[in-house]
């Protein structure tokens, strides 16, 4: 029999026998729930998102009715992740997270738990409802918040009224976003007059790779699905509107003319990079006959991930007239470059994420098998990387498109206030947890891949930021 405790929503289950503490918590099956436990376990891996649901429910702790805290998912979800991250004296080993199911169904999420479900999709579930969790916040501090308040934020550019007077800081757990977010910029540039469009931004919580077409005798790598996800594609029959323009110059006595369609070069960059990515690798295809079918194949990724090339930044104009709307790797408006234009021509690029073979650099090839290491020391000071992430956790599914088992790789947590996180990694499969090498992890086929910035030197933010 397994005993259950009530105090609190995170109904605790104990297992027979000692566990080890260097063993994080299990989670019960409750039916079909590995795609529930498998992301549960990925998320508690990452430090910077439980900070942020720590400040986040903090506005919580000033409401009077305390019943209904057990009601907002950020409350339940933290409890959870704080439970599996070892951050709560805890003697049980095996975990019930069916209350997550239970805030996740008072959203009008109809989620069952006998049911197998896609562990990518409850992920946008749990940031989609986290926003609109934020959004139900107000916009101003609430009087009866004393403590933001008097807080005074150094950091904050005040906002001014009309009478130059200052407003009240607004406290950061109102308006901050969850770290999983980011923002894609989308550049179109004209193939005919090379006419640059304003970039647009979009969103985005996870970045879902598909998986290029594999070429015979090369391993297929992380590399290869950014770069195929930021590719340029032509986009016809578009109208241009400095192209009419140019067009009506010509023309006396102010004659009309139709509206002229070219050609488009469409590109996507990153434009704002998050604290904590997620990136999700399609594995779903069709076959001719339109059934679907599960690519089984290995996607090369490493420990550490740089996302410097895929980054859209503002190019830097000789001219005091700076344009953001600039296409990066741009200019006067031409075509953009592929990614590998941007290497110094005649040398081979530095670091290449999922690159394990001779074809990454002696120097970045040093530090990609060694665990609880920082790789800076390993780039040249004038080439160390803005935005370098550090593997958490992998999701991996076994099985075909019908059926199958969600498990987890994840980083073993390190005690609350450690400055350094232990190289030691563990496989969990609902309530069984076994300890895992870095070997066996970067071999698994990944299906979710959980990296954290690790902030090597500080960024010079650009105005897309």
């Amino acid at each position: 029999m397994l005993g259950l405790s009530a105090d609190g929503p995170v109904r605790r289950l104990l297992r027979a026998g000692e566990g080890a503490r260097w063993l994080v918590p299990g989670l019960l099956n409750l039916g079909n729930t590995c795609f529930m436990n498998s992301l549960l376990q990925g998320l508690s891996s990452c430090p910077s998102f439980i900070r942020w649901l720590e400040e986040f429910t903090a506005q919580y702790k000033t409401e009077q009715s305390k019943p209904q805290e057990h009601q907002h998912l950020s409350v339940t979800l933290l409890q959870l992740l704080r439970a599996l991250s070892c951050q709560e004296v805890t003697e049980d080993d095996v975990l019930d997270a069916s209350c997550l199911l239970e805030v996740l169904r008072m959203n009008r999420w109809q989620i069952s738990s006998f049911e197998e479900q896609d562990a990518h999709e409850l992920f946008h579930v749990l940031t989609s409802s986290l926003e609109d969790e934020r959004e139900r916040q107000p916009r101003v501090t609430p009087l009866f918040d004393v403590h933001s308040l008097e807080q005074t934020e150094t950091t904050q550019k005040q906002i001014s009224c009309r009478t130059r007077g200052s407003l009240p800081p607004v406290s950061n757990h109102w308006k901050s976003q969850h770290p999983f977010h980011g923002r894609l910029t989308s550049n179109m540039v004209c193939k005919h007059c090379e006419h640059q469009s304003p970039v647009r931004f979009d969103t985005f919580d996870s970045l879902s790779l598909s998986i290029p077409a594999a070429v015979w005798g090369r391993p297929m790598t992380l590399d290869h699905c950014l770069h195929h996800f930021i590719s340029s594609e032509s986009v016809k029959d578009v109208v241009c509107d400095n192209c009419t323009k140019i067009q009506a110059e010509g023309i006396l006595n102010g004659q009309t003319i139709e509206n002229q369609r070219t050609t488009f070069v469409k590109q996507l960059k990153l434009g704002k990079l998050p604290q904590c990515l997620c990136i999700h690798l399609q594995r779903l295809s069709w076959s001719n006959q339109g059934t679907p079918l599960k690519r089984h194949e290995h996607v090369q990724f490493n420990e550490f991930l740089v996302m410097d090339i895929y980054k859209y930044r503002v190019p830097v104009q000789k001219s005091s007239h700076k344009t953001p709307e600039e296409t990066p790797g741009t200019k006067d408006g031409t075509a953009v470059k592929p990614p590998e234009a941007e290497q110094t021509p005649g040398t081979k690029p530095l670091f290449m994420n999922g690159a394990s073979s001779s074809s990454s650099s002696s120097s970045s090839s040093s530090f990609l098998m060694s665990p609880g290491t920082f790789p800076l020391a390993a780039f040249p000071e004038c080439s160390t990387p803005l935005y370098l992430y550090r593997l958490m956790a992998v999701v991996v599914h076994h099985g075909d498109m019908h059926s199958g088992h969600f498990v987890t790789y994840r980083r073993s947590p390190s005690p609350r206030g450690a400055l350094a996180v232990p190289g030691q990694w563990l496989w969990v499969s609902d309530d069984s947890v076994r300890r895992a090498s870095l070997q066996e992890v970067l071999a698994a086929s990944a299906y979710l891949l959980f990296y954290e910035r690790v902030h090597g030197r500080a960024p010079q933010r650009g105005p897309e930021e």
